[in-house]
């Protein structure tokens, strides 16, 4: 049985809700925890097999505190744990605005920069990154969005 960390920060409670939603998902078959990442304690990094990291996207980057921790891993800390990272996001059709879809282009999304610093830290991405619509700024969450979450989580359990 796999031991799953799902390690998240959230703003307006929308990646939260994605996470406790992969959480259930992958509790059938795994052992899994969601933990936020201001209650996140060392030794829930410790014996697992896979580590799961969702963010919002902020300014087209996860938040400081998800960034400041995945930073603070050491070098290789992450070897022999599969790994992967989703971010919350608006749709740009949604939006319709050239700007930001220019911006977007540049920049991109949280979940991409998360899954890099995983990488760098010795992780093995299992998933690539996935993003999940909100539906504008503070939410909810767009239709569909949670059964496709835990969908995605549950490809973890093929690995």
């Amino acid at each position: 049985m796999k031991n799953v960390l799902i390690l998240y920060d959230s703003v307006f409670g929308n990646t939260e809700k994605v996470a406790l939603e992969m959480k259930k998902a992958l509790a059938v078959h795994a052992k899994a925890k969601a933990v936020r990442i201001g209650d996140v304690m060392s030794d829930d990094l410790k014996d697992i097999d896979v580590l799961l990291v969702g963010s919002p996207t902020r300014k087209f980057s996860p938040t400081p505190a998800i960034k400041k921790f995945l930073k603070a891993i050491p070098g290789g800390g992450l070897k022999d744990v599969q790994v992967a990272a989703f971010d919350t996001r608006v749709d740009l059709r949604d939006v319709n605005s050239r700007i930001l879809n220019f911006f977007v282009g540049i920049f991109g999304y949280a979940a991409e920069p998360m899954a890099a610093l995983l990488r760098k830290k010795g992780g093995k991405e299992i998933l690539a990154p996935e993003g999940f619509i909100v539906t504008g700024t503070e939410g909810p969450m767009r239709d569909g969005e949670f059964e496709r979450a835990r969908q995605w989580a549950g490809l973890i359990l093929t690995f």
